[in-house]
């Protein structure tokens, strides 16, 4: 086998064992889509084009969520949008692919650009979330 053959034939496995790995991810961000029990309230919003020449276009936004019990903030990502949470009231279980924890007042959930995530409250009382995030202006 030439040294070109083999350089393909590693690649190629390698190759199946990235796609295997990125199948593996992907089923493991499985959980519900769709949200319920959940009210978002904005707060306020900062321009960031005026205050930061590179942010053209983006804003800051703050936001309350109140997730009810039983509610459920279905899967999404953050991959234009950065977030952090700072939960006041209740608590709060995220769901990370197999990873689950949960947030009770006065802890915080970062979210990434590269964080896709479920969220749910499965206590008895609202849980409340103060969200700051930064995105691209509608």
């Amino acid at each position: 086998m030439s040294r070109n053959q083999r350089i393909a034939l590693v690649s190629g496995i390698v190759g199946l064992a990235l796609g295997a790995g990125l199948q593996s991810v992907i089923a493991q961000q499985s959980g519900p889509t769709e949200t319920k029990g959940v009210t978002v309230q904005q707060l306020h919003s900062i321009d960031l084009g005026p205050e930061i020449k590179a942010m053209e276009g983006w804003q800051l936004r703050m936001r309350l969520i109140t997730v009810a019990p039983g509610g459920v903030l279905g899967l999404h990502d953050h991959k234009d949008r950065p977030a952090i949470d700072y939960v006041t009231q209740g608590a709060l279980t995220d769901h990370r692919g197999a990873d689950a924890k949960d947030y009770g007042p006065g802890t915080t959930i970062f979210e990434t650009t590269d964080t896709v995530h479920w969220v749910e409250n499965r206590g008895t009382t609202p849980a409340i979330a103060v969200s700051a995030d930064i995105l691209k202006q509608p």
